[in-house]
């Protein structure tokens, strides 16, 4: 079996100063699906979804009625045909040439009822971004077409969070662009469309992970310890606070991961990991060397990672997934109660900064692809075969 080196810590000397903050929870261990399949593949699992009229199913195959002419999509509403009427199809086209006509009730040649309202979250979204103050909930909803409550239902299951709660993300990260070339720390809060110093002071830790002038002074005061070192991925850097990791990163140059690691808090005080410290890297080591189908060792480690509540809750959920195997976006969505919730999902899998012990990797597509990841999509695939074998 493939293990990891101990990385050895690099000389302080080398390095300038910084830091990336935030208090990640432990999840407990949980059970998870088996792992992902590629969906709809077979004909009794088309006809289960058109059973549940599953709507993770649409787009993906296509049915047309003999006695009624049309053809649907798996999620369609209409009365259950009899089996010996069903005909599956792999695309509306085949399903037209064959002779049938669009179901004038779940439309299948229109864009999904999910994507049509994923567009609608998007359109509030750029809304916010280019508003200040920010719009509230009734010109949100307005704009939608949509009554507030119901506005309100939509986005939270299409976005993860509220409306509220992504105006207030998308303010907090203008106060970080604004924080270190502002003229102050009042500027950059009222820049960022803070009412009053009052709310900015009592949201700053959660956001920035340090107080607002450590911040706009790149991080000074803060200490950083870390180690790099080689390993069967490449390089590694662990680094952590005083509060637990807060950088765990994979690369091909180790310089790179260094520089990346200074960029992020340029004055923040950078030494090489002691003793303690080393013992803490050996735990991060051991993340690819536990028996198959144990519950992530990760939920041991102290992690300092700042991220929103939905990101907390995804990252929470991602440590409870068994190593080997692996689970789908979807999957994690269904997880957290929030079904419509994927795209949410998968952009807090792309926030993690914690290689390995936020165990990211694990979420694949729906048709069991690898998607984007932080570290490089063949590093994914390396190290869900290493935890596929271990």
């Amino acid at each position: 079996m493939n293990t990891l080196a101990v990385p050895l810590p690099i000389d302080s000397k080398s390095a300038s100063r910084r830091d990336n903050t935030a208090s990640g929870g432990q999840a407990p261990a949980a059970a998870w699906p088996a792992p992902h399949q590629a969906a709809y593949a077979t004909e009794a699992a088309r006809w289960q979804a058109l059973r549940s009229r599953d709507p993770a199913a649409d787009g993906h195959f296509f049915y047309s009625v003999r006695s009624t002419g049309v053809f649907c999509r798996p999620s369609c509403a209409s009365r259950p045909a009899r089996p010996e009427n069903v005909a599956f199809h792999q695309t509306a086209a085949q399903a037209a040439s064959a002779g049938f006509r669009p179901c004038l009730r779940c439309r299948p040649t229109e864009p999904a009822l999910a994507q049509r309202h994923a567009e609608l979250v998007a359109q509030a979204c750029r809304l916010i971004d280019r508003s200040d103050p920010a719009p509230g909930l009734d010109e949100l909803a307005r704009d939608a077409g949509l009554s507030p409550h119901h506005f309100h239902r939509l986005f939270k299951s299409v976005a993860g969070i509220t409306p509220r709660a992504y105006a207030q993300a998308r303010r907090a990260e203008r106060v970080r662009q604004h924080l270190p070339s502002a003229d102050s720390v009042t500027t950059a809060l009222f820049d960022a469309g803070y009412q009053s110093n009052g709310r900015f002071y009592s949201d700053s830790a959660g956001m920035l992970g340090m107080k607002p002038g450590q911040y706009r002074a790149g991080g000074a005061q803060v200490t950083i310890r870390f180690a790099i070192g080689e390993c069967v991925l490449g390089s590694i850097l662990v680094a952590a606070t005083d509060k637990g990791l807060c950088a765990i990163s994979l690369g091909d140059d180790p310089e790179a991961l260094l520089h990346e690691l200074e960029d992020r808090f340029p004055r923040a005080r950078l030494i090489g990991g002691d003793g303690p410290f080393e013992a803490l890297v050996a735990q991060v080591v051991a993340l690819v060397q536990a028996p198959v189908g144990a519950s992530a060792p990760a939920a041991a480690l102290p992690m300092d990672i700042r991220g929103t509540a939905f990101q907390q809750r995804v990252w929470q959920a991602l440590c409870a997934i068994p190593r080997g195997t692996t689970v789908t976006y979807s999957d994690v969505a269904q997880r957290l109660g929030m079904p419509k919730a994927v795209r949410a999902v998968a952009s807090a899998c792309a926030a993690n900064t914690l290689a390995l012990a936020i165990p990211c990797h694990r979420v694949v597509r729906r048709d069991g692809s690898l998607s984007g990841y932080r570290w490089g999509v063949e590093r994914k695939r390396a190290v869900l075969d290493i935890e596929a074998t271990g």
